[in-house]
């Protein structure tokens, strides 16, 4: 396959799943918004600050106003990580490889496209309970997912674009989960509480993980969760399930399915899920939360420096898109 190919399949699983995790970041705060008391302020800052782009928002908007935050994340087409941005390049990938894409794909990603041009339009937005918007988004994404899984072949290509997805995926639940540290942060002293339970439980809905994670631990309790999204070996979002999965994607890719790594991505991504998969919820939480998701940032970011170094730069003498992270 071309690596020029390669590169628009690849960003094309990162871009829809991005912009469907967006959504999900947002339902965190909606969610908590119909169960916290009236006197609470609401708390829009800790979702730009665990999205890594408090810097660019402080760059055009002076306060955290609800309709500002939402602006930002969803249709701001300044800010490369938006919604809109998201689904943009998702779209222009597709079309550029439309002919290995099914007709039905590309059918549903240029649909996606169109719905976030009307939601503009409309200025949902600006709307008291803009959910069903995100919801209908979401939905959307699931349905070119699940499109996917059943009608295209297991070759480099669908390997390619899961890879994308998972890689992505991985880093997205890591900064959720970093939502509940920094909503937490100014105020230590509501950690245990009801307030806090309201948390963890609106942040597990968040990722569609509440009704599973009750069937495996009971009742919520913080070190469950913690150890859900990030150490479960069975739940599709949890940042050791994706890890997992990606590695399997690279060893497919490169035709290495005897163990072990046959270039730096490969090991890479071996030792990050190596340590995840030895790890244990205690180890976590005395090393600090913030600081190991931080640190898992830190090499998902590496990680995808060299998946793109090992596939998409050195090959068929094409100068790769440059596409956002």
């Amino acid at each position: 396959m071309l690596s020029r190919v390669a590169n628009n399949i690849y960003w094309l699983g990162r871009y829809l799943e991005r912009a469907e995790n967006y959504a999900r970041f947002i339902d965190v705060n909606f969610n908590l918004m119909q169960d916290l008391p009236m006197d609470l302020k609401e708390q829009w800052q800790p979702l730009i600050a665990a999205t890594g782009d408090l810097q660019l928002y402080q760059q055009s908007y002076k306060d955290f106003d609800k309709n500002q935050v939402l602006f930002f994340l969803t249709f701001d087409q300044n800010n490369p990580n938006s919604m809109f941005s998201a689904i943009s390049r998702a779209r222009e990938n597709a079309r550029i490889i439309r002919e290995n894409l099914s007709k039905e794909t590309w059918e549903k990603s240029n649909q996606l496209y169109l719905m976030m041009q009307e939601g503009e339009a409309k200025k949902v937005w600006k709307k008291a309970d803009p959910r069903p918007f995100y919801e209908k988004i979401k939905n959307q994404i699931l349905l070119i997912y699940g499109i996917a899984d059943s009608s295209v072949a297991r070759v480099e290509g669908w390997y390619f674009r899961q890879l994308g997805q998972f890689v992505e995926r991985a880093d997205k639940t890591s900064r959720i989960l970093d939502v509940k540290y920094h909503i937490l942060l100014p105020s230590g002293s509501d950690v245990g509480s009801p307030l806090d339970f309201l948390h963890w439980m609106a942040l597990l809905k968040s990722v569609t993980g509440f009704n599973t994670y009750r069937r495996i631990y009971g009742n919520i309790n913080p070190l469950n969760v913690v150890e859900f999204l990030v150490l479960n070996k069975y739940f599709p979002r949890s940042i050791y399930f994706c890890l997992k999965e990606a590695e399997v994607c690279l060893h497919h890719i490169s035709g290495n399915l005897g163990g072990g790594f046959k270039n730096p991505a490969e090991k890479a991504i071996g030792e990050l899920r190596s340590q995840l998969e030895f790890a244990e919820v205690g180890e976590i939480i005395d090393y600090g939360l913030h600081e190991y998701l931080d640190n898992i940032q830190i090499k998902l970011n590496k990680l995808s420096d060299l998946i793109d170094s090992t596939y998409f730069r050195l090959q068929d003498n094409f100068i790769s898109q440059n596409q956002n992270q």
